[in-house]
Order: C-alpha cells, then structure tokens, then sequence
C-alpha cells in the first residue's frame, strides 16, 4: 500500500482555500488505495530549525529538539509520497517553512555537485520517493506561484526524488462563488490525487483544469479594488 503524508500548512486549516484543494486531492489518492496521514502545521507545535547540524555530525539522523516533529518522523520515514500543501504568503506561511527546515534529519549529509548544483539526498532508508505540491493563491495570475512551485521543485531536486508535479489554485476565493465551475475543479482534483498514486504523476491536462480562471482579469481586479 502506499503511504503518504500530507502536511497543510495554512493557517485557516481544514477551512481555507488550500484545503478546497488538498481535501479531494487526498480523497482520489485514497480512492487509488493509499493510506493518507493529514496534518495541519498550525495545529502542530514545531521549533524552527538551530541549525547546528547535529542531526548530520553528532546523531546522524536525529533531531536534538522534542517537539511535534518527532511524532511525524517516523511516519515520514516510512511515507512514499509527501504532499505539501500551502497558500501562497511571502512566500510560505512560517509555519510551514519550520516544517520544510525540520526535514533536515532525512537527508544524508554526503554531498555532490549536479549540474552547478550543490545536492544531497534523503538517507537511504527514508522511502520517500515523490513530493507533490499543492497551492492555493488569492492573487488572479498563475504566476504568483512562481516562488513557491520552486521551492517544492528545488526540495525535491535536494533530496534526490521525483517532483510527481503541482495543483495550483489561482484566486481560490471565488471557488464558494462559482459552483459549477468549482465542481470541475474538485473532480480534476481528485482524479489528480488518484494518477498521482497509479502512475506516480499529476497528469498535465488535469493541473491546467485546476488552475483554469474562474473570472476575467479585467472582472476580478475590479472586484478587488471597490
């Protein structure tokens, strides 16, 4: 069976816009027969990271502070996807940033340089193997992704796994506002989450579904600006 973990790092938790999103997401990798452990970071208390490296010098592996992340080690260490859930801040949530520095211990120190790059790798018995991102923005553009599809690519490119791709949702508020086209929206969403576990990939066409525009432009910005 497949393991996944799901971390959702908005602050509004299981009400906000990311987990219109995440939530049907997550129902098609369970419909595809994977077990999905869902955590919210703000329900979570994590320290950011000291960065003293002792989960790399002194107890390989081993993170020196106890706080809730040592209840989510073991289940990412085992987990075969992890899905990263986030709105779009400044760039991300703090929260969430605590998290993402928090994966420090899974990754082996043993360094090399891939194409002017300096990589690791997530530690050999870490069966990690695909991170999906899941995003939602306020702004009408895609490209107020920009930061946040980079740092989930970049991630994934340092730990030496597949990036199995990204659902990114552009003014996520107005989803409550438009039904139908919402409906289409949480469909492309779930078959998403079901291909992203069968065929460990997010199909293209269905990302572009999601991402479709509910309004014009030119509407939205006016409704913004009353």
């Amino acid at each position: 069976m497949t393991k996944v973990v799901a971390i959702n790092g908005s602050p509004s938790t299981g009400k906000g816009n990311t987990a219109r999103i995440l939530n049907p997401f997550i129902e098609g990798m369970k419909e595809a027969g994977a077990s999905v452990d869902l955590f919210y970071t703000k329900r979570l208390k994590i320290k950011p990271c000291t960065g003293t490296f002792y989960c790399w010098d002194k107890k390989p592996g081993q993170c020196i502070q106890q706080d809730d992340m040592q209840t989510l080690y073991p289940l990412l260490w085992q987990a075969d996807i992890l899905v990263l859930a986030t709105p779009v801040y400044i760039p991300l949530p703090g929260e969430m940033q605590n998290f993402m520095n928090r994966l420090c211990p899974l990754i082996d120190p043993e360094l090399e340089i891939k194409k002017g790059r300096t990589r690791a790798r997530f530690r050999n018995d870490v069966k990690i193997s695909r991170i999906a991102l899941v995003s939602s923005s306020g702004w009408w553009e895609i490209g107020n992704f920009g930061t946040v599809l980079r740092i989930a690519k970049e991630l994934a490119k340092d730990a030496n796994v597949e990036f199995a791709g990204a659902l990114l949702r552009p003014h996520a508020n107005l989803l409550g506002r438009e039904p139908e086209k919402a409906k289409i929206i949480y469909d492309a969403c779930r078959q998403a989450g079901f291909q992203s576990v069968k065929s460990g990939k997010i199909p293209e066409k269905l990302a572009k579904t999601v991402s479709r525009p509910l309004i014009s432009e030119e509407k939205w910005i006016k409704g913004e600006n009353y």
